[in-house]
């Protein structure tokens, strides 16, 4: 069975975690929070000293940190994944960041070896501890399948979309059009508001009609206040279109960054700046 290596252990990784225990697939865990790892205390989990130790056991290491820089030192330190990853196994980024930084990391990663995957999720933890996060798939196919079997014991649908950095670029496009989509929703609840229907009552109408979407409902869920989202979500969001706007550069007039950029103003959270 595939010995998969565990790094990340926030409040979606957790249960991605639990779920490969629940599987029965041997099972290495590294946290830079002590605290991250007590719920493990008790289970066939393993503990590792370093990411280098943890990866020196595993055929498949999967990495849930927070962002590029977070990714960059657990897998490139000194005793970081990389310097323990035996030849044949595939590193998986879980996390949603720049697809460069996983290009890069597979360029390092072909030194010794080692293949590289960038999976980034989509569901939360919720969907995580029921087995259906949406994984994004980027890199050589035969490195994919080789994941799969890990994948799949939290991932419902897995799609492979291309080369490596496919799977980020796919992540931050889905997320940048959620944002965009939820602006133009809590737009249409002003509008009609000014014209004498209550926010909460379009909502209900809309939810059910051509105008039905998912940031419609995230946004009704919420009591139609857009600042609410901003306030869980709004900075994680803003990342994601920042990524997004440095990946078309001078050609970000694209109305689905346009669209995003004014919904994070409407969430009070707006961006500062478009660079990484």
């Amino acid at each position: 069975m595939t010995h998969t290596g565990f790094i990340g252990l926030g409040s979606q990784g957790a249960p991605m975690a639990q779920r490969i225990l629940d599987a029965g697939l041997p099972l290495t865990l590294w946290a830079r929070r002590p605290e991250s790892l007590e719920p493990f205390a008790g289970t066939k989990a393993e503990v590792a000293a370093t990411p280098a130790e943890l990866a020196a056991a595993c055929d498949v290491v999967g990495v849930c940190v927070v962002g590029d820089a977070d990714v960059e030192e657990v897998v490139l330190g000194e005793s970081g994944v990389l310097a323990g990853l035996r030849p044949g196994a595939v590193l998986a980024v879980h996390s949603t960041v720049h697809p460069d930084t996983c290009r890069r990391l597979g360029a390092r990663a072909a030194v010794r070896g080692v293949q590289v995957v960038d999976a980034p999720v989509s569901g939360g933890g919720p969907a995580a501890a029921e087995g259906k996060l949406l994984v994004m798939a980027g890199g050589e196919e035969e490195a994919v399948e080789r994941c799969r079997p890990v994948f799949a014991t939290y991932g419902d649908p897995i799609v492979h979309l291309g080369p490596l950095g496919a799977g980020q670029v796919t992540k931050l496009l889905n997320n940048t059009l959620f944002t965009a989509t939820f602006g133009i929703a809590a737009s249409a609840l002003t509008l009609g508001q000014r014209l004498g229907v209550e926010p909460e009552r379009f909502a209900e109408v809309a939810g059910h009609g051509s105008a039905a979407s998912f940031a419609l409902g995230r946004l009704a869920a919420s009591g139609c206040d857009p600042t609410r989202m901003g306030a869980v979500a709004g900075g994680l969001l803003g990342k994601d279109v920042r990524l997004m706007g440095s990946l078309v550069g001078s050609s970000g007039a694209e109305a689905v960054l346009d669209q995003a950029r004014i919904a994070l103003d409407r969430m009070g959270a707006p961006l500062t700046t478009d660079k990484e």
